[in-house]
């Protein structure tokens, strides 16, 4: 155990400086019998008296004045060590990490909303193809990750929705239902669908994938198709045909931090994504 906390040598400070305990308490805003056996662990702690007391006075002993002459500088190192802290975090990027292609057309008019923020600072892009986004956020990796629900885990997250969209089948532009108006999933029966990695507990059979750009040759070929949000093959890809799933049910683009992660950076971020939130069918 630390034979001083820093509390506790702000409290002996506080009281050598007014040496009357009744004021120390008033500049500390504590209560006076709290901070006395505050002082007094201190000097158990160090196995010495700080103060000599009587019933009309307060006076350091010679402890005492050796404890205050380290005691004051060691307080400003302390408090120099917390700004230089705070100024090295305001410094230093913010971390928003999404898939490639995957904003929807959002990120510049996110990032353009943040900017307006008097003390917004630097956001890097991280491209992250993978299904680990959420996990990046919650390992503390990235600050902030846009992610497609219900596809990806936001358990856990603080989100704020950003997009809705329907969902789209993918298919080969000579696919038989390619010239549909719409489609339902049942018309998809007996159709090969991608795996896509790191996603455990999936039904499909067909190849392992990590991402549209590997999706697309597979869907020209004729050995896959998918159904996915529409921003993520919007233009349509050469040689495919996207075909809208009403029945697939909608999905969302959200912005995910941690729970509790109150910098000021962070919450001005999610301020930005409040303010830009576009509801279903906004282009």
């Amino acid at each position: 155990m630390d034979l001083l906390e820093v509390r506790e040598l702000r409290y002996f400070v506080a009281v050598a400086e007014e040496l009357h305990f009744g004021r120390a308490a008033e500049r500390l805003r504590i209560a006076q019998p709290a901070l006395s056996k505050a002082v007094r662990r201190v000097e158990e702690r160090l196995g010495v008296q700080l103060f000599a007391r009587t019933s009309r006075s307060v006076a350091l002993t010679a402890a005492g004045e050796a404890l205050l002459e380290h005691g004051r500088p060691a307080l400003n190192a302390v408090a120099a060590a917390a700004r230089a802290a705070r100024q090295a975090e305001e410094s230093t990027p913010l971390r928003l990490a999404l898939k490639p292609g995957g904003d929807a057309g959002l990120l510049s008019v996110l990032l353009g909303a943040y900017a307006d923020y008097p003390k917004a600072r630097q956001v890097d892009v991280m491209f992250h193809p993978g299904p680990e986004r959420a996990a990046l956020v919650r390992d503390g990796i990235v600050d902030a990750a846009l992610l497609y629900t219900p596809f990806e885990d936001t358990l856990g997250l603080t989100t704020i929705e950003l997009h809705v969209e329907a969902r789209v089948a993918v298919l080969p532009a000579d696919h038989p239902l390619a010239a549909s108006s719409s489609i339902s999933r049942a018309d998809l029966e007996g159709e090969t669908f991608p795996r896509w990695r790191g996603q455990p507990g999936q039904r499909a059979h067909g190849p392992e994938i990590a991402d549209v750009a590997e999706l697309v040759p597979l869907v020209r070929l004729g050995r896959a198709v998918a159904v996915l949000p529409r921003s993520l093959v919007t233009p349509v890809p050469q040689g495919t045909a996207c075909v809208p799933v009403p029945d697939a049910g909608p999905s969302s683009i959200v912005i995910g931090t941690r729970p509790g992660d109150r910098r000021e950076a962070v919450r001005a971020l999610m301020e930005a994504a409040r303010s830009i939130g576009r509801p279903a069918g906004t282009p």
